[in-house]
């Protein structure tokens, strides 16, 4: 029912490109360091634990040839740096080094950066990294990515509305307990087919090798894969069991559950960082929490659209929910915390700001949530007193006091006697009360005004939810802001130098990052500059032009072309001659295409 408009959300919403929650803390040689002898390794440092694939380093000598290096590998204290081994001998000039890795929440994060020996030259090299991943596989797997969270939350919510709100027709639910499951299952297989491209950044049909599916299998996020097809498996049979009206195994329930929520807990941001057992246990709870409330809704939306639902077991779930609530609360504060790490990254941040979106839909949710308890208790009221509607789903004869099949929670029982399928029964010789009242059981009940208030509640409740559910997805596709904050704190600074971070985006994928510009000494007469493009994963992006000028609007002296060169990795000028002191306004012009370029100002002080 929600499966359209919610893709079209996700793929309207997911347009931008993800970054990885990974990023390049420092390397060793640093970015545009002139050496005096040659290295005897490439050593990158990241913010968290990162995978190694067979091509994670690219090393160009000045000439643009490739250099035969060694296998990629981490250092022995620490699965955070990435080294590889350089040939013996090194010609004098600069060197051109791409990279690729995999966090350890999954996503590719890729850069290059430049480092020479002896002296610095003009590379030929032309080195770009390229997108993260590949725009058809990544389309493709962030589909399926949204689609394995979607089923997960209505698996998981339906299946405990059945078990602990005990509605009396669970019949209903069976179809979306069956769809939801072939959804899981559908999508795990579609993420484990496209874990290799995605990791490689090759278009869907590199998932036809063998080569790239057994690298995924014995990979980490493989292993996760697996052990959630393994709990479906299992989950297959509970489900068996729940539809044959047998009273399901409520601990087996809530450990399927649970192993199905820490499978998204080891793969995705809480699987590295700071306090790595309480974030996964943290991630764990927080996604059941809102599987059973998000979840839940959709149940129970469906349940009061198709079928007569008691005044119980809504004021039931609504008690669930509220457990949920306090649970989602609870867990997303310390998210958040570890996520953000400081006040000013919930506004200096993409991920703070997604996460600031996210708090106000929550915030409408609840009061959503909020405006259903008050129908929940108002039909609860109106089910005590008129109590027609409540014992609408119960037969006549239960009524009479004969025990009937149960719908969910408790074994089927046998028929009485006198109502086997073998002879006719003494009740069907002549009229009786029963044949009298039973036509009466098909009849609705007057139409409640607190239960059609109650659908148009629970219906709004769904539809924020469903926008939570895609806010929390992206959230887990972004650079954290206390992993940004640590990626800035590792980038190499100058000494009485003037450093300025310029954020730029030509509005198209992967068209944004920012520019880090150096001015050394920052101060009257001549200066050096030096620039470089960080992409959307924070690492050194190519550009084909970067252009910056500088105007003093008091003086009315400019625009000076700093007349950058291309150094193969980043742009520079020995010669820049700034004459007055005060504050210039600098002039940032970025093209990342033929066609799309974009300028941003700064003021730059100098003295």
């Amino acid at each position: 029912m929600l499966l359209g408009p919610l893709l079209v959300l996700f793929l309207l919403g997911g347009t931008g490109p993800a970054s990885a929650h990974a990023a390049l803390r420092a390397t060793d040689p640093e970015d545009g360091a002139l050496l005096k002898s040659a290295p005897r390794h490439l050593t990158l440092t990241f913010t968290e634990s990162v995978g190694l694939l067979e091509d994670s380093f690219r090393v160009l000598d000045p000439d643009g040839r490739r250099l035969r290096t060694g296998e990629p590998a981490h250092t022995p204290d620490s699965s955070r740096t990435a080294r590889v081994t350089l040939p013996g001998k090194l010609a004098q000039g600069t060197y051109t080094v791409a990279w690729r890795v995999v966090s350890a929440d999954s996503h590719p994060v890729s850069g290059a950066f430049t480092f020479s020996v002896g002296k610095a030259t003009v590379t030929t090299a032309t080195v770009d990294p390229g997108p993260t991943e590949d725009p058809a596989t990544k389309g493709l797997y962030n589909i399926a990515r949204y689609l394995a969270y979607l089923a997960a939350t209505l698996l998981i919510g339906t299946a405990a509305f059945v078990a602990l709100c005990r509605p009396p027709d669970a019949s209903v639910l069976r179809g979306l307990l069956r769809a939801s499951w072939w959804t899981l299952l559908g999508a795990t297989l579609a993420l484990l087919v496209l874990r290799a491209p995605y990791e490689t950044g090759e278009g869907p049909l590199g998932s036809l090798s063998v080569d790239s599916l057994s690298r995924t299998l014995s990979s980490r996020p493989g292993a996760v894969l697996l052990a959630r097809l393994g709990l479906l498996a299992v989950a297959a049979g509970y489900l068996v069991r729940l539809a044959r009206r047998r009273r399901p195994y409520g601990w087996g329930g809530a450990a399927l559950a649970a192993g199905l929520a820490m499978t998204w807990a080891a793969g995705e941001h809480a699987s590295a960082g700071i306090q790595v057992p309480v974030a996964m246990t943290s991630s764990a709870l927080h996604l059941l929490a809102t599987a059973v409330w998000l979840g839940g809704l959709v149940a129970l939306l469906v349940t009061l659209y198709r079928t007569r639902l008691t005044p119980a077991a809504v004021t039931r779930f609504s008690r669930l929910a509220f457990a949920s609530v306090t649970v989602l609360v609870v867990t997303g504060v310390y998210q958040s915390w570890r996520g953000l790490g400081s006040w000013d990254a919930l506004t200096g941040t993409t991920y703070g700001r997604l996460l600031t979106l996210k708090l106000i839909a929550v915030a409408l949710l609840l009061g959503a949530a909020a405006l259903s308890r008050r129908w929940t208790a108002r039909l609860a009221t109106a089910g005590d007193a008129v109590p027609v509607d409540a014992e609408a789903v119960v037969p006549a004869r239960e009524r009479e006091g004969e025990r009937v099949p149960e719908a969910v929670g408790g074994p089927a029982l046998p028929e009485p006697p006198g109502q086997s399928d073998v002879g006719p029964s003494t009740d069907d010789v002549g009229p009786s009360t029963d044949d009298v009242q039973a036509p009466q059981d098909d009849v609705p009940p007057p139409r409640d005004p607190h239960r059609r208030a109650l659908r148009r509640s629970v219906l709004a409740e769904v539809v924020v939810g469903a926008v939570v559910l895609l806010l929390t997805t992206i959230l887990t596709s972004t650079l954290p802001g206390r992993a940004e904050a640590d990626a800035a704190a590792g980038a190499p600074t100058v000494i009485g130098a003037s450093v300025t971070y310029v954020p730029f985006d030509v509005g198209t994928p992967g068209g944004h990052g920012k520019v880090q510009v150096t001015l050394d000494p920052g101060r009257v007469g001549d200066n050096s500059i030096e620039a470089l493009v960080y992409g959307p994963d924070g690492g050194v992006s190519i550009v084909p032009e970067l252009r910056i000028s500088f105007t003093h609007p008091g003086k009315d002296i400019g625009p000076l072309d700093a007349e950058l060169t291309d150094k193969g990795g980043y742009w520079a000028n020995s010669f820049l001659n700034l004459p007055i002191a005060g504050t210039w306004e600098m002039k940032v012009t970025v093209r990342v295409s033929e066609v799309d370029q974009v300028s941003e100002t700064r003021p730059v002080v100098v003295r």
